[in-house]
């Protein structure tokens, strides 16, 4: 009577564990981390972890099976600059006006969403309100879906600088926004101005180092922080555990951020040979942002659009920033996908694939800048950006070989963050 006992509840556990795996059949699975396609495969979900990955295809007669033996398999994708709580259009000036808190947290959900389902399971928020950290919050708790986020809150500028959030505002309204704020004007406004963001929960540091094209002033690429300061603010970041990200689009600013002790260089559009020495000496990384070029030059051709300052700004850097991405790639500068998703519509991420490849970066190198190579700079290295046991089960499927044909990036067919599917 014990033996059958026994047997019974030696049966009843494996039925229970095999209940509780998730079975993926992969027609073709890219390897990461040795940047080759691999064929017939299964990989082995248990909770939220892969627990296994093995030649040719299992179908045990327990679990779930997930049939993707037509597909292309791969980790889920990690884009290291979108900004999660607006998409740019022409009210976006007027916005921060009119809308409340509430209304930038209900449009942030949708555009969670969007982004996860087309194959973006992970991304860093480079700049918002600080409604983003909640976003990031509710996600983890599984209120609503939508990738890893990993934010910085409210990006650092300087008075008049390109996050300085009162710029474009009537004098009644334009007042003097310190580091709560973050708006940075010494060395003591840096420190403080990071500790603050810690306080408020951010994972990471952004700073706009030079002007901007969609902040309404007047210059797009001057230097618009001392070295001293980026120094403060990436020292400080380094106390408490975050990297510092820098908006930069002129060389002489992109110079002082990446001596101050940046880790990535966000756009570069006029970033000089000699920078890109520098980036190399300095192991920081250009995060290229190219589709958000292309977009906002075209956006400057619709009259009205934008308001008139920033034209001829947008005109200027559209043109120039997939060039620059061309030669820092081409210089050996380490390249980290990111897209600027916010400034264009989320979900349209994956065209920046395309315009890495056109710009000369072979497509497994692409997809390994959007995995293996930011899961590094989160340190997160042996939990994202891989399918391998142990790593969050985090996978996408799409319908071509991509080495073949880049514009399957666009239109991801399958995605699972964390054990759960999402898109089928």
């Amino acid at each position: 009577m014990n033996k059958l006992l026994l047997l019974f509840i030696t049966v009843f556990i494996l039925q229970t564990s095999n209940a509780q795996t998730t079975y993926i059949l992969c027609g073709k699975l890219v390897d990461t981390k040795l940047g080759k396609i691999e064929s017939k495969k299964t990989i082995f979900v248990k909770e939220n972890k892969i627990i296994a990955v093995k030649d040719g295809y299992i179908m045990p007669k327990g679990g779930t099976v997930i049939d993707l033996r037509d597909k292309v398999v791969m980790p889920g994708l990690i884009d290291f600059h979108v900004h999660i709580e607006q998409e740019f259009d022409r009210n976006t000036r007027l916005n921060k006006y009119i809308l409340n808190e509430a209304d930038v947290a209900f449009n942030s959900v949708g555009f969670a969403k969007t982004t996860l389902l087309n194959g973006f399971t992970t991304v860093r928020d480079l700049g918002g309100t600080g409604v983003n950290i909640s976003i990031r919050n509710a996600i983890n708790a599984g209120k609503i879906p939508g990738p890893r986020v990993f934010t910085a809150g409210k990006s650092l500028a300087t008075t008049g600088g390109h996050a300085d959030p009162t710029n474009g505002s009537s004098r009644v309204l334009i007042g003097n926004p310190g580091p709560k704020e973050g708006v940075v004007n010494s060395i003591e406004d840096a420190k403080k101005a990071v500790r603050q963001r810690y306080k408020n929960g951010a994972d990471c540091i952004k700073i706009t180092a030079t002007g901007g094209v969609l902040s309404v002033a007047k210059s797009g690429d001057n230097p618009q922080f001392t070295i001293e300061e980026v120094r403060a603010i990436c020292e400080t970041a380094k106390d408490y555990g975050m990297h510092v990200a820098a908006h930069a689009h002129g060389d002489e600013g992109m110079q002082r951020a990446i001596v101050g002790g940046v880790k990535t260089i966000e756009h570069g559009t006029y970033m000089s040979y000699e920078t890109m020495e520098l980036m190399k000496k300095h192991d920081a990384y250009l995060v290229p942002t190219i589709t958000a070029g292309k977009e906002v030059e075209e956006k400057a051709k619709i009259d009205g659009f934008y308001p008139a300052i920033v034209v001829p700004k947008a005109l200027a850097v559209g043109p120039q920033i997939q060039g620059t991405f061309a030669k820092a790639y081409k210089k050996g500068v380490g390249i980290a996908f990111g897209t600027d998703a916010g400034v264009f519509k989320h979900g349209n991420n994956g065209k920046e694939f395309g315009f890495m490849v056109e710009a000369g970066m072979p497509a497994m190198k692409t997809i390994q800048s959007a995995t293996i190579t930011n899961a590094t700079l989160l340190k997160m290295e042996t939990e994202l950006g891989q399918i391998q046991k142990g790593f969050f089960a985090d996978i996408i499927a799409v319908d071509d070989d991509p080495t073949k044909n880049i514009a399957t990036m666009e239109n991801v067919v399958f995605v699972m963050k964390n054990g759960v599917v999402y898109k089928k």
